[in-house]
């Protein structure tokens, strides 16, 4: 009998571990295979295949596999939905934790229900428990209507989240399909945005719009990725496809700390500290002659490789992360080759937020100047450059993270302070000796300065082309800033390297006290 017993107790569990198996295979089906297969045809990944191919591989530890909606109207008491549209779970990312969720388009368009976004929301706490990363991979046709007030407040409680993570711990999503209405709110509280060329970003799609405004807009023009980097600065990268926003979502995050209490890797570096001739002729001694900054920054982080951050969207101001030494740093630099480096409103906003990140993050920030002011015109006055500009001031002024910056060339008025002149809190301020920091430029001051000479003058434009070179001749140029200790040091060019790596590493364990207070108030 003690042997029939056992034999049915291993069969039972036979039994029980089968149909087990049987239920995972269903579930992590998704949609079933007509909608994968609709999915691939549409040149997407499965929610599942992007877990996959994001993080290391066999990493991945599913979380709420067997999640199911509670909803009863409409229809919805029977309807099954595997996993309830979403995968989530947690993985490592080059030996580092990660936790994520990936919506999944097969199953009733990816459309988000409480349980749904509830899961999502676990994540995320799971994210701040740990001090992990959250990335948030988006395909889904909006809210679960059927689910009414509660698919609502779940929504809710993911935008909470959202602003719980927000400076403790890093947070990408990735736009790989539709993301509209509400849920597109999601995305613009995480700290990067990534959306591949197939995919849509709006509040009020096409058809709402035409029958509101009776505007005809595509939904590529009205919400696609060149919209949303271009015109609205949501996005910071777009992607070919879901494999190159998946690569570019790994690279991202080896530049940045699992949490605001640690600093960001730092990767093997065997480059020697040598003098780059290359340097000493790259930017035009003409302060009217552009050039590409770019050049200038590849050549001074680790081998050349700089990750550019919403290239598109204020050209005028270039913000990237790079390695100097293995170290990560953040680089904010004027673009002389885009309105001439000037700063507008959409270039202070752009850069306001990037410092802010770097800050929180603890990555050091490198600041890149050749700035000739603030961009002029009424339509820049009225839409508030004012109040936008005091943004770079507040966001430099308010970092600790080690600042360093070098001035390239121009580097006028209060615009060069915004670009974290000394008394912004620059720990060092260093320039090449084509640098001319001045309150405005030599042209523009002499017609202040010598205004009566000028129209005393018999030759009056030999006489301002004179008083002009005698304008430069004392304040274009950094001798008289190092003379008042403004700038800490004036280099040959082909040096840059070597010295910014050096003040980087003196600077690596520097401590800033604050007063304490609850937060600051940056004029948003």
């Amino acid at each position: 009998m003690a042997k029939q017993a056992t034999s049915l107790k291993k069969k039972t569990i036979e039994d029980k571990v089968s149909e087990l198996r049987t239920k995972r295979s269903v579930i992590e089906l998704g949609g079933g295979k007509e909608r994968i297969e609709k999915q691939h045809a549409a040149g997407k990944l499965t929610a599942r295949e992007r877990v996959e191919r994001l993080v290391d591989k066999s990493s991945f530890q599913e979380i709420g596999l067997f999640a199911r909606h509670r909803a009863t109207y409409f229809g919805m008491a029977d309807k099954e939905m595997p996993a309830d549209g979403v995968v989530t779970g947690c993985a490592t990312i080059d030996g580092r934790l990660v936790h994520l969720a990936s919506q999944d388009f097969t199953v009733a368009g990816g459309a988000a229900g409480e349980v749904h976004s509830d899961k999502i929301a676990d994540m995320m706490r799971l994210s701040l428990k740990t001090g992990s990363p959250f990335v948030f991979i988006n395909d889904s046709g909006g809210a679960r209507v059927q689910e009414g007030i509660d698919s609502l407040a779940a929504y809710g409680r993911v935008f909470y989240n959202n602003v719980m993570l927000s400076g403790t711990v890093p947070q990408i999503s990735l736009i790989c399909g539709p993301c509209a209405g509400g849920a597109a709110y999601s995305p613009a509280l995480t700290d990067f945005v990534i959306q591949t060329k197939q995919a849509q970003m709006f509040i009020t799609g096409p058809q709402v719009i035409k029958q509101v405004t009776g505007e005809v807009v595509t939904a590529e023009e009205l919400g696609g990725p060149q919209a949303q980097m271009n015109s609205s600065g949501v996005v910071h990268f777009i992607a070919q496809n879901d494999d190159e926003a998946l690569q570019l979502c790994r690279r991202l995050l080896s530049f940045m700390p699992s949490n605001n209490l640690e600093d960001a890797p730092r990767m093997a570096h065997n480059l020697p500290l040598e003098s780059d001739a290359e340097l000493n002729g790259i930017v035009p001694v003409d302060t009217k002659v552009g050039y590409d900054v770019r050049r200038v920054i590849a050549r001074v982080v680790d081998y050349q490789d700089l990750l550019e951050i919403q290239p598109g969207f204020a050209p005028n101001l270039v913000i990237a992360f790079g390695r100097l030494e293995g170290r990560p740093v953040g680089i904010v630099a004027n673009q002389p080759n885009a309105l001439a480096g000037a700063l507008d409103i959409d270039a202070s906003d752009k850069a306001a937020r990037f410092i802010r990140f770097c800050n929180a993050f603890n990555i050091p920030l490198l600041t890149f100047v050749d700035v000739p002011g603030f961009l002029p015109g009424v339509e820049q006055e009225h839409r508030g450059i004012i109040r936008h500009g005091a943004k770079m001031l507040f966001a430099y002024s308010a970092a600790t993270v080690p600042k360093i910056t070098l001035v390239l060339r121009k580097a006028y008025g209060g615009a060069y302070l915004a670009m974290c002149g000394k008394d912004l809190g620059a720990d060092r301020v260093v320039a090449w000796p084509t640098a001319e920091i001045a309150v405005m430029g030599a042209e523009g001051a002499a017609e202040i300065v010598f205004r009566r000479e000028i129209d005393a003058a018999q030759d009056k434009a030999s006489r301002r082309k004179e008083l002009i070179g005698e304008y430069r001749d004392i304040f274009a140029n950094p001798y008289v800033s190092a003379g008042r200790r403004l700038v800490d040091d004036i280099i040959e060019p082909a040096e840059t390297r070597k010295y910014l790596a050096q003040a980087l590493e003196s600077l690596h364990a520097k401590r800033e006290l604050r007063p304490p207070k609850k937060h600051g108030l940056i004029p948003l």
